[in-house]
């Protein structure tokens, strides 16, 4: 094949890299994936894998990024001050479960999951993300019910949790809806409870 004829290759777009990433991070976990599956799907060398993007953590971070811009629930919205506080957290609840199954293969929250994994620096990274929106559903709750706000922090911080876990492990969309509205009606009768005794 002469000059003329040669076909350049292309220019690695590292922002499809990243896309990629993504999907086979949410898909299989941070440490089911190996630098050989990274180069493989994205076409390149390791080389040019590390010149692109660092390391795997890195890469890692980069890809819960890009998740979280596009599936972040949305806090202002749910949680909105004239809300009902039971309806409010209610709706977060079936939000997440109507996010977490709603594809069936990338299943579960990626920076959930991604605090499970055994790699020390890439669990960091995901606990830092995860964070933003904790504090977030806290700082609410400490407008709205503070007597009760670590508390109910917790379990919703716990549940969100389970709901990602039982995703990933196969449970249908359908049961996890189910689950989020249990626990909203849990929480329903505990924040009516806690005003009853706090008016009593």
């Amino acid at each position: 094949m002469n000059e003329k004829t040669r076909q350049r290759r292309s220019a690695f777009d590292r922002e499809a890299g990243v896309a990629i990433a993504q999907a086979l991070f949410h898909e299989r976990g941070y440490d089911a994936v190996s630098l050989a599956d990274l180069t493989a799907a994205m076409d390149i060398n390791p080389p040019s894998f590390y010149a692109a993007y660092g390391s795997k953590a890195a890469l890692f971070e980069r890809a819960m990024l890009r998740y979280a811009h596009e599936n972040s629930l949305p806090l202002d919205e749910l949680l909105a001050p004239d809300r009902p506080p039971a309806e409010a957290i209610s709706a977060l609840l079936l939000a997440a479960a109507k996010q977490y199954g709603r594809d069936s293969i990338l299943r579960g929250c990626m920076i959930t999951e991604g605090m499970r994994a055994n790699d020390q620096a890439a669990r960091q990274m995901a606990e830092n993300l995860a964070h933003g929106g904790i504090q977030a559903i806290r700082a609410y709750l400490d407008e709205v019910h503070p007597q009760d706000a670590q508390a109910l922090a917790d379990y919703i911080a716990v549940t969100l949790r389970g709901l990602s876990a039982s995703a990933c492990n196969g449970m249908s969309s359908k049961r996890l809806m189910e689950v989020a509205q249990a626990a909203g009606r849990f929480i329903a009768r505990e924040l009516e409870a806690s005003e009853s005794t706090a008016a009593s």
